[in-house]
Order: structure tokens, then sequence, then C-alpha cells
């Protein structure tokens, strides 16, 4: 079995399709189907269900996809680490984040840890926590940044900051005069939440179930700035962390009193996998950033 046959393999099983794997490859067709037969052959089972043009894993082929993804991406970051083992200080850092946690404190870090390493890189994706786990896990990420993960097997979470959570009302709203209000006087209002999945959607749902209600979600948003913007509409309130840039002649922050409204972001990175040279810079540089001044 030869690495370049998984190669072939994964392409065909990601496409379905061998005129489109071997166009995508820059090989021939039957070129490509004499090496996924050698394949079969040498498993001692098929891993396509043939459909006309068209090929479809069947369970073995599933299974194998499994092992042949994480075996290949072992392959790939080992080269990578001894490319970046000639100089640590270059490289990509690919981090996932939260949705809310981007706005600002996010660009500020990286660029503080730029300015000291020039030639790292950055691959960013911002996602609700439901797609950041996921993308972790299938190592499409080095490190992401979520809220507490309750011991997931296999993943670490390391604590960075703590934020409190403001209840925000059009600046009509009967209680947009108050220095702080109670979640359970909204128990009546509707609420611009966050779609299910995301971190945020879960805090509100909890801090509201505390106070003995259910929230009667009107419009689900996917950012801040949006969630914001349909309050600042008249559509409703929202549970969301501070930020800047609001207008107080449209929507008013109010602190609420009863619950506590906070919630933890921390960073995140699979306890068994090694993380490359630029990849472990970042780690420790955002943790002792935090530290220090958070």
């Amino acid at each position: 079995m030869e690495w370049q046959q998984l190669e072939y393999f994964r392409a065909v099983a990601k496409t379905e399709h061998f005129t489109k794997a071997a166009e995508q490859l820059a090989i021939s067709q039957p070129a490509l189907s004499r090496s996924i037969t050698k394949l079969e052959e040498e498993l001692g089972v098929a891993l396509f269900d043939r459909i006309g043009r068209s090929v479809q894993l069947n369970r073995y082929g599933k299974l194998f996809l499994r092992r042949v993804d994480r075996a290949l991406q072992e392959i790939q970051d080992g080269a990578d680490e001894l490319r970046q083992m000639k100089d640590p200080y270059t490289g990509t850092v690919s981090l996932a984040f939260l949705m809310t946690f981007g706005l600002s404190v996010l660009p500020e870090v990286i660029s503080s840890f730029n300015r000291r390493y020039p030639q790292v890189e950055f691959a960013l994706y911002q996602n609700p926590t439901t797609s950041i786990i996921e993308q972790l896990v299938q190592s499409e990420v080095d490190l992401c940044i979520v809220g507490p993960l309750d011991s997931m097997k296999g993943i670490a979470w390391h604590k960075l900051i703590e934020e409190e959570l403001f209840v925000y009302v059009p600046a009509a709203h009967r209680l947009a005069e108050a220095k702080a209000v109670a979640l359970a006087e909204l128990a009546d209002e509707p609420f611009i939440g966050f779609k299910r999945g995301y971190g945020m959607r879960t805090l509100t749902d909890r801090f509201c179930a505390q106070s003995g209600f259910e929230p009667s979600i009107r419009f689900e948003g996917d950012d801040v700035a949006t969630v914001a913007g349909l309050v600042s509409s008249g559509l409703g309130v929202a549970l969301i962390p501070s930020f800047s840039g609001i207008d107080p002649g449209k929507i008013r922050r109010l602190r609420v009193s009863q619950p506590q409204c906070r919630r933890e972001i921390g960073l995140a990175w699979m306890k068994d996998r090694t993380l490359s040279p630029a990849a472990e810079l970042f780690r420790s540089f955002i943790m002792e950033e935090f530290a220090s001044s958070h």
C-alpha cells in the first residue's frame, strides 16, 4: 500500500466520481481506476459501490476513509513540523473562534502577536460552537476559542477571560432608563437571539430558565452586530456581551442584577495532537497575554 494510493482513494471518496477525481489529481482516469482496484485487492474488500459513472463509499469505504483522513493529516502535520523546525517563527496558525469573540479582543491579540512574530500567518474561522469543536476534532484547526467544554474527552481547555453579559433594549423601551434589570422582568418580552448551536444561545436559554421562563425568540441572528441591529429597530431585547459603537439614541445597555450573567471564554486544543511550532508559539502567547492583561 502506497501513500499515493491513499491520496487517490480520498480524492475519489470526496468527489464520488472517477473523472472529476482524475482531473483534480491531474492523472488519467484509467490510471486512477487501476490504483483504486489495486488498493481494494490489497485490502480484500470493495470500498465503493459503482452507480453508473458515479461511485459511492460503502460501509468499508466509510470506515477506511476516516483512518485515511487521519493518516494523511498526520503526514501533512509532520511535513509542516519539519519545515518549521528550521525556522519556528514562520508557518501558519489555524484558529477557529466564536462569532461573538472576534469584534475587538481577538484582532488586538493577533496584531500584538504579529508584531513579535511577523512571519507567522493565520487562517481564521469564525463559527458557532458546534462547528468549532468539529473543526478541532477533525484536525481542520490547531486551536479554538470557545466556552467551557465540560471536560470533553481528548480536548484540553484553558480559561482566558470571564466577561459580563448585558441586556440590550430599544431606546424607547419601558426599561431603557433603568440602571439595572432582573432578567425575570423581561419574561414577556420578545427576544432577539442566536441560532441553536451557538454558545450565546445556550447561555441565554440557561439564564432565562434560572429566572423562571423560556425566552420567546422572535428572530435569530449569527453575530452580535446583527442581533443589536434588530434590537435597535425595536423588534425585541437581547442578552449579549458588551460591544462598542452602539447608538444610545436607538439602543440601551442594561446591567443584569439577577441572575449573575457572565460567560467564560477559553482556548482549546487536542491533548494527543502535537502542535506546530507556530501554533505552540501562539498558544503560549495568548495564554500569557490574557493572564497579564485581562
